[in-house]
């Protein structure tokens, strides 16, 4: 059987099959060796190419700022492509679009400067591999979904004595978890850092459950806040390691997040892959597109799936099949269908979401009988990036020390409130575009890097972030009146040192915005989670339309639906995973 498929970080490799299909005059070139650059994700991707006079010899991306594990499999796969195919042609890396884009674009140049023809470079592609054999596998219990419900669910059944093998579509791990900006909220009872912020598991399951407009399922929230503690020691013993204290994460409503020492979500997969490199009995597939369960008197027992080149995979489970699959943020023709919510979610509103998150697994469970809840609860944020709609770029640290301006440079919503809350107010104003304003307080030398490992001085200086000496040069900067930004600063500061509620209802505080140099950053509305889904019970088990259990199948992330509610308070989605994985890998490994 395949071993040990994956590295999370820079070792994530894949071996490819590349030839061209197509191919313009490749005489010509000034042979050489050229260097160009193009901006990916988090500012510039620098390559290096070497032709001869009828060949692109070698590529190499020579320098890069983009996050770890996110972009790692475009940059060691995307100079392969190329060569192989000697034309820019080639698909991009699914989950890592925007950096494949840049070499792409950066190759382009550096091609154009050694004479070629680069439009017709373009037009090379590269042709299917030829189409594998069918295979067939058995495994106690059989994951789908590489993200971080489906990995926390993969590695409990394997510790719980079960044999697993995991499937993932895309061509690397991670789902949503590894664009996640790492916050993870969990009350240690007792610990210093919950007594001094007067925080419990009750206040968190009250915030929880009256945060999603009391939609949530009760007994679904308090699997969630009283198994969350518990959660993070696991993660601990693991290797994952966290940061001192808590802090309130946007929407999170209460400083009750935890920090991982590693950026974004690579601390959760660094783990899960350290586990899986030491353990037998656990194995991953990638590029493997489950496609319809197997189902024999009843119950799951397997899934059909397809390889990459279109050859039929087989996966029987002996005990059970946890499904893992993510939810539809990206899947636009779904967000139209089930929105209640909002008044568009066509292609115009962007997501934070991994290409992945399409609602395949809701539709796969949809067909075996499982009743799907709470659809239309549809998470929007006001944190995405105006070019691409990611998370990445947001130059908070946390919510105490930051304001929101809309284009007129005034203050508009309470910028500790809930994630809908702030989402509505902000379609309300000019544009639907506002800016992040903050100061020094976070940022005291510049290099500090924001919660998806991007400094600030590196932001500003690829014209992704502002930095003024004051608050009218920042004013200037941005293009907001500074008469209006300077007066919302002042009064925010004057809330901060009484700690009163202001005329929005603020009372999340910490530091004043008086100390220079001050930054701002652009921000939208984008779609970040749905809450909706299969429903499942307090053991992970999937729930039928006729409300009784489906034998074999477990489920577990965002996927599920009932847990959230109307709205999910930040902090809460990778909660859910660890706990709710947890528990769908210990209930498959355990059922007979």
């Amino acid at each position: 059987m395949m071993k040990k498929l994956f590295k999370v970080a820079l070792t994530l490799v894949l071996a490819f099959s590349l030839a061209a299909c197509s191919s313009p005059k490749t005489t010509g070139y000034k042979a050489g060796t050229y260097t160009a650059e193009a901006t990916g994700m988090n500012g510039p991707v620098k390559v290096e190419v070497t032709v001869t006079t009828d060949a692109i010899e070698k590529v190499v991306v020579t320098e890069h700022s983009e996050t770890p594990s996110i972009s790692d499999l475009a940059i060691s796969d995307m100079p392969v492509r190329i060569v192989d195919a000697q034309g820019l042609g080639v698909d991009t890396v699914s989950g890592a679009t925007i950096t494949s884009k840049a070499i792409l674009e950066a190759v382009g140049v550096a091609m154009k400067d050694a004479g070629a023809d680069v439009e017709a470079l373009k037009k090379v592609t590269s042709k299917v591999q030829e189409k594998e054999e069918d295979k067939e596998y058995t495994a106690d219990v059989v994951v789908i979904g590489a993200g971080g419900a489906g990995l926390a669910a993969a590695v409990t059944a394997n510790q719980e004595g079960a044999s697993v093998i995991v499937i993932e579509k895309m061509p690397k791990v991670g789902g949503n978890t590894i664009l996640a900006g790492g916050a993870l909220n969990a009350v240690d009872e007792g610990s210093e850092t919950a007594i001094a912020n007067k925080d419990s598991v009750e206040l968190h399951y009250t915030q929880t459950y009256e945060g999603g407009d009391k939609q949530g399922d009760q007994e679904l929230v308090r699997t969630l806040v009283t198994n969350a503690w518990d959660g993070v020691e696991w993660l601990q013993s693991l290797g994952m390691e966290f940061k001192e204290g808590t802090f309130t994460v946007l929407g999170g409503m209460w400083p009750r997040a935890h920090k991982p020492v590693e950026p974004v979500g690579t601390g959760f997969f660094n783990a899960y892959q350290n586990y899986i490199d030491s353990n037998e009995n656990i194995d991953l597939y990638l590029e493997v597109t489950a496609k319809e369960f197997i189902v024999e008197d009843g119950k799951v027992v397997g899934v059909i799936a397809e390889g990459k080149t279109g050859n039929k995979i087989t996966l029987h489970a002996n005990n059970g099949v946890v499904l893992a699959t993510g939810g539809f943020g990206q899947n636009v023709e779904m967000r139209q269908e089930y929105n209640t919510l909002w008044a568009n979610l066509d292609e115009s509103i962007k997501s934070t979401n991994h290409a992945g998150a399409t609602g395949d697994g809701i539709i796969m469970a949809e067909a075996v009988g499982a009743e799907l809840v709470q659809m239309g609860n549809i998470q929007l944020l006001p944190m995405g990036d105006p070019e691409t709609g990611s998370l990445s770029g947001n130059i908070e640290m946390g919510v105490e020390n930051r304001i929101f301006v809309n284009d007129e440079g005034n203050r508009f919503v309470d910028e500790g409130a809930r994630r809908d809350v702030m989402t509505t107010a902000l379609f309300e104003q000019p544009n639907s575009h506002m800016w992040v304003i903050l100061d020094s307080h976070d940022y005291p030398t510049g290099d500090e890097v924001n919660n998806f490992n991007e400094s600030i001085n590196q932001l500003v200086k690829d014209g992704r972030a502002f930095k003024g000496d004051t608050l009218e040069e920042l004013a200037e900067q941005i293009g907001v009146d500074p008469a209006n930004l300077v007066k919302a600063v002042e009064g925010f500061n004057t809330h901060v040192a009484d700690k009163s509620a202001d005329e929005f209802g603020r009372t999340l505080y910490q530091d004043p915005i008086d100390q220079g140099p001050y930054y701002a950053g652009a921000r939208i509305p984008t779609v970040h989670h749905t809450m909706g889904g299969v429903k499942i019970n307090t053991d992970a088990q999937v729930i039928s339309t006729t409300g009784d259990i489906i034998p074999g199948l477990y489920a577990a992330g965002e996927v599920t639906g009932g847990i959230h509610g109307a709205n999910r308070l930040g902090g809460n989605a990778l909660t859910d995973t660890v706990v709710f994985g947890r528990i769908a890998g210990a209930s498959a490994a355990q059922a007979k």
